[in-house]
């Protein structure tokens, strides 16, 4: 586990506490509370279809939108996405529209891309904290695993899926004022980054880069997407909350452990190794349909997902300062694209054979083909 500074550590934990936010609560929460809003009648199956790509196609908007922010701006634009964030869950108490609902997911998707953008900007930019990546992106495991358990929660309590929506808003205006001093009154004084960073360089061109995390979108979605669904046609009796707990809890330590690996071995092993990894979750459940078989699915793909951006993030941000282009964004535009690509893929795949099993073995192929890419395009570079 890499040694953290004070200040390392204090950015890091802002920087996650945002992403549980932007992308735990803003994005993944609909998620788990989307079998009890159809339950409780507040949107249609169909609805919920088009909620979620509206999801996906915000997240496009908001990468493409964020391609535009400059550095000296990420602090600011990270508070927005928080504060819109906050606002839109807060919109899902009160709209008993399915249009309004897919208007709200639309927006939710924006501020994600935003946010994840210019928290990443803002950590690795502004603060100059690259050593403090994997505490920032676990941030997205915890707020997957509190929201999902929360769920769980509010179903004992007899609670509504709006009244858990409103609960996840308030927990956001908490977490919110809780990063106000880091993201608006800290000075962040001109430093070098931790000699420890170095392991990330790589020879892999942009272009490259670009595609690889493409790949990387399209192969975990359909997972991330259907998993519950997934398990409730396997096995009905299985309970969705905790599964899907796993999927974020799994993220948490996966941040660390890839970013070790990266630091140990490089980034040529680890990016490929994190690909391949995923590619064996996403493949359990055609495999072993089995309630372990959903298990260590969820932990694979969510131990590994957040890992490729923990890895690609910092990668990024380094072939940047040679092109002068925002790669962080058009690298979260080519993961966007992946993402839309992988719902509607499986969803006519799904109507042609009515199984998922196809979908997962086409994820599963684009997970292998980024790992290929990673083993033979990011070699390492020659020193000296």
């Amino acid at each position: 586990m890499p040694a953290f500074s004070r200040k390392a550590l204090k950015n890091g934990l802002e920087a996650a506490l945002m992403l549980a936010v932007v992308m735990g609560f803003g994005r993944f929460a609909y998620t788990a509370l989307y079998p009890y809003m159809v339950s409780e009648y507040l949107i249609t199956v169909a609805q919920g279809s088009w909620a979620a790509s509206a999801n996906y196609v915000g997240y496009l908007i908001g990468a493409l939108w964020a391609v535009r922010i400059h550095g000296k701006q990420a602090h600011l634009v990270a508070l927005a996405a928080l504060a819109g964030t906050a606002v839109c869950l807060l919109a899902l108490y009160f709209l008993q529209s399915g249009t309004g609902i897919i208007v709200i997911r639309l927006l939710a998707g924006i501020l994600s891309a935003l946010g994840i953008v210019a928290t990443s900007m803002w950590l690795l930019g502004q603060c100059k904290q690259p050593q403090a990546v994997p505490i920032m992106y676990a941030g997205v495991g915890l707020g997957i695993a509190l929201s999902a358990e929360g769920v769980v929660w509010g179903v004992r309590q007899a609670l509504s899926s709006p009244q858990m929506w409103l609960v996840l808003a308030l927990l956001a205006v908490g977490i919110m004022l809780c990063v106000l001093h880091g993201l608006l009154f800290e000075r962040h004084p001109a430093q070098e980054a931790a000699p420890a960073a170095r392991r990330f360089e790589s020879n892999i061109s942009a272009y490259t880069l670009i595609v690889l995390y493409g790949l990387a979108g399209f192969g975990y979605i359909i997972t991330a997407t259907y998993l519950p669904l997934l398990v409730k046609l396997a096995l009905p009796d299985a309970d969705i909350g905790h599964i899907w707990a796993v999927f974020g809890l799994s993220v948490i330590p996966s941040c660390f452990i890839w970013y070790r690996i990266c630091q140990r071995w490089g980034y040529r092993l680890a990016l490929s190794a994190n690909m391949a990894v995923q590619a064996l979750g996403v493949l359990l459940p055609v495999i072993l349909p089995n309630i372990w078989g959903y298990v260590f699915s969820a932990l694979l793909v969510g131990g590994g997902f957040m890992g490729t951006v923990t890895l690609v993030m910092p990668l990024a941000q380094q072939l940047a300062k040679n092109s002068r282009r925002n790669l962080i964004a058009l690298a979260t535009v080519a993961y966007s694209i992946g993402q839309i690509a992988g719902p509607l893929v499986s969803g006519q795949l799904y109507q042609w054979t009515h199984s998922f099993h196809l979908s997962l073995l086409l994820a599963t192929a684009a997970l292998l083909a980024g790992a290929w890419m990673a083993w033979k395009k990011a070699t390492p570079p020659a020193y000296g």
